[in-house]
């Protein structure tokens, strides 16, 4: 399958939040980067709508289209939907617009799903199938292809509406080609499977950075449209409403949103289920929530009233009056054949991660999937690794720092702004004559330091960097250093024990000074005798009290 959706690798930020929204865990996250496993994907398009760091983009076919419309004439399938996103046009006002760029003629897509509804109809009057499951959704159809292949016989094997206005186009214009524009990202896979109807799929974010760059918006007051009943086909429960004959032998149910439609599925599989016709949609809301409708803001209830206003009760056109096509469609398995892991390897991978007993695995999600378990056969899979267990992390983290804090021989004390304890490591309570550390915590800092430098350092900014302190009541000297951290309100204060350092210097001070006062003794009785002694050789003494003094200024400063 080709790469519609991309990630633009600067800005995945790790925070696997693509992974949690994706239904089928489609997405691999090696070399600190998210990546859509193309195999795997059914274009739901969640991972693009939810990622906070604008990582995902869709791919642009705008240039395509401008080749098409170089060479052909090249007529356009509108979604009905477009009302959501280019509020307060018509059909008209599009139409002008699209011409503008190039384009023959636009249509909407709500004249192929009339003829779609028309076929469901007459699957059910056939009463040959227990379960329908409505084709219009691309995504729907993926779904059941890769992960329910043995649902795919429940698939209506109907064309879409797309696939069915397109073709009708080509029918009434030999030699033009289609571009479907709507809000639906599956919609570019699905042209590979149309059979030529469809020539390329734009988003309705890419056509309206087309208009916005040739400035050629449409214009709200262009023409009035007139409404017909297929247009509500792109909210919740628009097929069947489109539907008008209805078989009481079955019960018809509209589900949207890709978790229910993987829960009706299940049901199906687990053979709950019978004589069922079912509208399903990937999107919650159905089209019109779309992940390529204009901007991400989600407003579902918005969106339908704006649909259901632009729609009616009659049909759209007579039938009779164009000309007939078969619709008739075939689904073929996509399942990728997925390696099974034994317990033992599950839980070799768990262990890994610290998740040795069964109350270990917290199965939080933060990883982006359900279960510890899950995520660990994902690892085992290549599509998730180890550091993807945020409580792992913070646990590993929190121990690392823990033992550092713990081991080092500097006392560190924590307080608040309030100036009370809040941690003390286990040299700061030998130093401070602590038994405990829940005898202090949450008291004053004053019980057991002069809250001075605390004070200094949280009030008037003053920090204090390895300054010599005489702790008396402890009889202890320090160097210590007291900061303020503003981030995270809390004052930090390291003392270094320097009591054994200070009081050898003590001593040698005192030593030195007993050393300097009994050469003092001896320099002066020395220099009484050279006196005596120069004064009966009548020479000058200069020199040798020079030299005694220099060993007496030696031994000073010594």
């Amino acid at each position: 399958m080709e790469e519609y959706l991309k990630l633009k690798k600067s800005n995945c930020k790790n925070c696997y939040k693509c992974i949690r929204s994706c239904s089928v865990k489609s997405i691999r996250f090696s070399d600190n980067q998210a990546n859509i496993i193309s195999d795997d994907c059914v274009l739901c398009g969640h991972c693009f709508t939810v990622c906070p760091q604008n990582a995902k983009e869709i791919r642009s076919d705008i240039d395509q289209a401008k080749t098409l419309i170089e060479n052909y004439p090249v007529y356009v399938s509108l979604a009905p939907s477009f009302v959501s996103s280019f509020r307060g046009m018509t059909l008209e006002a599009m139409d002008k617009a699209l011409r503008e760029l190039g384009f023959a003629e636009a249509e909407e897509t709500a004249t192929g799903a009339e003829r779609v509804a028309r076929e469901y109809e007459k699957l059910v009057a056939e009463g040959r199938r227990d379960i329908i499951i409505s084709t219009c959704c691309q995504t729907v159809n993926l779904l059941v292809q890769k992960y329910y292949p043995e649902l795919i016989h429940c698939l209506a094997p109907v064309i879409s509406p797309m696939q069915a206005h397109c073709r009708d186009l080509k029918n009434r214009n030999p030699g033009a080609k289609t571009v479907f524009i709507g809000p639906c990202i599956s919609k570019k896979q699905e042209v590979e499977v149309c059979s030529g109807d469809v020539d390329l799929v734009l988003t309705f974010e890419e056509l309206s950075l087309w208009l916005e760059g040739e400035h050629k918006m449409p214009d709200p007051n262009e023409g009035k449209t007139k409404p017909f009943k297929a247009r509500m086909f792109p909210t919740s429960g628009g097929i069947l409403g489109t539907m008008t004959a209805r078989d009481p032998s079955y019960s018809y149910i509209a589900v949207d949103g890709i978790e229910s439609c993987i829960e009706a599925l299940g049901d199906i599989k687990s053979g709950e289920l019978h004589n069922c016709f079912i509208e399903m949609s990937a999107c919650r809301g159905s089209c019109i929530n779309g992940p390529a409708k204009i901007g991400n803001k989600k407003t579902p209830l918005k969106d339908y009233i704006t649909v259901a206003h632009f729609s009616g009760e009659e049909e759209f056109y007579d039938s009779s009056e164009r000309p007939e096509f078969g619709l008739e469609k075939s689904f073929c398995s996509l399942s990728q054949k997925k390696a099974a892991y034994t317990d033992s390897a599950i839980t070799e991978v768990l262990r890994k991660i610290g998740k040795t007993k069964p109350e270990h695995e917290l199965n939080c999600g933060s990883c982006g999937y359900n279960t510890c378990r899950e995520k660990a056969a994902a690892v085992l899979e290549g599509k998730a690794n180890l550091t993807m267990c945020l409580p792992f992390l913070k646990e590993k983290a929190e121990s690392f720092s823990d033992t550092i804090i713990g081991h080092t021989p500097n006392a560190i004390l924590v307080v608040n702004e309030n100036y009370e304890v809040q941690m003390a490591n286990k040299s700061a309570c030998e130093l401070l004559r602590i038994k405990l550390f829940d005898e202090i915590k949450g008291e004053q800092v004053v019980r057991v330091l002069d809250p001075t430098p605390f004070i200094d350092a949280c009030r008037d900014g003053k920090n204090t960097y390895g300054k010599k302190v005489f702790l008396a009541e402890y009889r202890k000297h320090v160097e210590m250093t007291v900061i303020y951290d503003k981030k995270y309100h809390i004052i930090i204060c390291l003392m270094r024990d320097v009591t054994e350092e200070t009081l050898q210097v003590q001593s040698r001070r005192e030593l030195s000074q007993k050393t300097i006062e009994i050469t003092d003794k001896v320099i002066e009785k020395q220099m009484r005798t050279v006196q005596e002694i120069a004064s009966l050789l009548g020479e000058t003494t200069a020199e040798t009290k020079v030299a005694l003094t220099k060993l007496k200024e030696s031994l000073r400063d010594g």
